[in-house]
């Protein structure tokens, strides 16, 4: 039987260089951490299929990896059109990368799908955990968890605090958003003609199989 899905889910990762958005593209994608990735030139894509219980839906998500330098925001601004869902990053031991954030929600929701569903991710926890402290790993928080939690509320964010490293969260963030992606296409906000960013599929004998196999390519330098 082909291996098919219900919907398929465009999503934007975005935020400063260096907060870690391969990183969690890759955890996502492959279950592993990539130490010391190279930075991403234009965007780069992985996919990945995950099943919603509760929802009773498989959805396949293709993830686009924007380059996080002013450099290249005019480039990577053309893939947020249509997304419907937002990964916007920010480093919890960089305070600069939490307050660029509020300039790449702006580019987001300007050039992307109005109904997108964004989640903030504050990557990196695993390097101001207890524990950690006096090794050459270790480095301070700079952005206190309440005062993330506050500025998500305030912009209808979702939230959530994350490790690349360890795993952490990073299954949770992408089932969040595509939960609430799901249910603002039972409210009829998604419409397959209108919103590229979601995009049906209707099996032929009803039956969807969860392949938890998944992609992730360089798409542009």
């Amino acid at each position: 039987m082909a291996v098919t899905w219900h919907y398929v889910l465009k999503f934007i990762i975005t935020g400063d260089a260096a907060v870690g958005k391969s990183s969690l593209l890759v955890r996502l994608t492959d279950q592993r951490f990539l130490s010391n990735p190279d930075p991403t030139l234009g965007v780069e894509f992985g996919s990945k299929l995950i099943e919603i219980p509760e929802e009773g839906k498989v959805v396949k998500l293709q993830c686009w990896d924007t380059a996080g330098t002013e450099s290249f925001r005019s480039i990577t601004r053309s893939y947020y059109r249509g997304a419907a869902g937002c990964l916007l990053v920010y480093d919890v031991t960089s305070r600069s990368s939490f307050t660029n954030a509020q300039s790449w929600l702006a580019d987001v929701r300007e050039h992307a799908d109005p109904h997108l569903t964004c989640i903030l991710v504050g990557n990196k926890v695993d390097l101001c955990e207890e524990g950690t402290e006096g090794t050459s790993s270790h480095k301070r928080r700079e952005v206190p968890t309440e005062e993330a939690e506050r500025w998500a509320e305030k912009e209808g964010l979702l939230f959530v605090e994350a490790s690349a490293k360890s795993g952490r969260n990073v299954d949770s963030a992408f089932e969040a958003a595509s939960r609430d992606i799901l249910n603002k296409i039972k409210r009829g906000a998604f419409d397959d003609d209108r919103s590229p960013g979601v995009k049906q599929s209707k099996p032929s004998n009803g039956n969807v199989i969860l392949d938890k196999g998944s992609t992730r390519t360089t798409c542009c330098s």
